[in-house]
């Protein structure tokens, strides 16, 4: 029995070009060599001193601000002194009850996107609480703050024609690529420059859409937007204004709704950005603006759309998180007060820092190379934990230790941490701050 007719015939011989296509075919092709090219930019990397080693850490709940560090020599504890979880909330028994509840009632996962699987009850709460944070009619959660940043500007730009973004030159990389990716004009303003941005915007047509898109805390400095008067210059050119508060929220303001309301014109912002993963200690990102706008955001932005939505855990525990810290300043008292006496510390000492307004204390090494060294021999000597900061995420030449004290560290350790960096400077010939 013959399966013949199953099978596509292959014709052999000459096609009409005049080739055989079953011959040999001896074109030059030269196969890409990926691996090398991986390697030498990674090789780069290293000796510019700017190649990332992860740590390989156990937080353990019940011993934070301790952790298990596990290294090629064993295990040792370290106190982290580089955390986003500002206020501790990612231990708190308020939280992790909540999450802990809802884990057990909804299990694991959410299902899927909520386009298809639909919306936990959940994330409908936690949307209303934080709208109600933030004085916004409605409120869009999504599953981090570089999504929100992403899908939100990239929608914004990509959807309303002829709009002109105008961003601040210390924007965080989640709202450069939301703004890349609208494909919409953009201008960038000197940071903080409140005049610059006045320029920049009088040069706009009058008729285009224009956005004004920047941070009320920025992460790496610790310094803080004047946000009433560039919301003065946006007003006085008809511009939206979009706030990325995601350092802020839960540390600043009534209820730790952030600067913008600390200051009192939450109101005059459009849409302000925020995140679950710091203060609040959870996972997540949000938008909170008008009823439209969210709905505008939630219909067309891929990055909502079709994105498995939050665990219905971590919205429960973020929920939680938003109602205590709204109830409660306890935490955000021993914040400041634990951060005002680590910058005396240092002050003493002549330890250079930067951020003096906010949460956020940046050491300035200047150096990657004595940066990651300084980083190493804190942990290996002295048992502390913080991560150089390096290029990309800050300019060449501004490498740093970024230090955010938590409500968790006691004196003892603000102390040890000083005492430390003082000996560190001495060894390494760094200048010290004059008095």
């Amino acid at each position: 029995m013959t399966h013949s007719r199953l099978w596509p015939v292959r014709s052999v011989g000459p096609d009409r070009s005049g080739q055989d296509p079953t011959a040999p075919r001896h074109d030059s092709v030269t196969a890409t060599d990926f691996d090398a090219i991986f390697s030498a930019q990674i090789r780069a990397l290293k000796d510019d001193g700017n190649y990332r080693i992860f740590a390989d850490l156990e937080r353990l709940r019940t011993r934070r601000p301790m952790a298990s560090s596990h290294g090629p020599d064993g295990v040792s504890d370290v106190t982290i002194w580089c955390s986003n979880d500002y206020l501790g909330m990612a231990q708190s028994e308020t939280v992790v009850s909540a999450a802990r509840e809802a884990l057990e009632r909804y299990g694991v996962g959410s299902g899927g996107t909520r386009n298809i699987s639909g919306t936990n009850h959940c994330h409908v709460l936690l949307e209303r609480e934080l709208a109600e944070l933030h004085g916004k009619e409605a409120a869009l959660i999504f599953t981090s703050g570089y999504i929100a940043n992403w899908s939100t500007l990239s929608t914004l730009g990509s959807r309303i024609p002829g709009t002109v973004i105008l961003s601040d030159a210390a924007n965080h990389a989640s709202m450069i690529q939301g703004i890349r990716h609208s494909g919409a004009a953009k201008m960038i303003f000197r940071h903080n420059d409140v005049r610059d941005l006045d320029k920049k915007l009088a040069e706009c047509p009058p008729e285009a859409p224009k956005i004004v898109a920047f941070e009320s805390l920025y992460s790496m400095d610790g310094d803080i937007a004047p946000i009433a008067e560039i919301c003065d210059v946006a007003e006085r050119h008809g511009a939206m204004t979009y706030l990325d508060e995601v350092h802020a929220v839960g540390l600043y303001g009534p209820e730790g709704a952030g600067i913008a309301a600390r200051e009192g014109v939450a109101d005059r912002v459009t849409i302000i950005e925020g995140t679950l993963a710091k203060a609040f200690g959870c996972l997540g990102g949000y938008i909170a603006a008008s009823r439209l706008c969210c709905d505008f955001v939630r219909s067309f932005a891929s990055g909502f759309i079709f994105t498995t939505s939050l665990p219905p855990a971590v919205a429960s525990g973020a929920l939680a998180a938003v109602r205590h810290l709204r109830a409660s300043d306890e935490e955000r008292r021993r914040h400041q007060r634990q951060v005002a006496r680590l910058r005396r510390g240092l002050d003493r000492a002549g330890i250079p820092h930067i951020g003096e307004d906010s949460h956020i204390v940046a050491v300035l090494i200047k150096d990657p190379v004595k940066c990651r060294q300084i980083s190493d021999i804190l942990r290996d000597d002295y048992g502390i934990y913080v991560t150089p900061i390096n290029y990309p995420t800050v300019p060449k030449g501004t490498e740093r230790l970024r230090i955010t004290p938590s409500p968790l560290h006691s004196d003892r350790d603000i102390d040890h941490l000083v005492r430390a960096l003082s000996a560190l400077w001495s060894q390494c010939a760094l200048s010290r701050a004059v008095a």
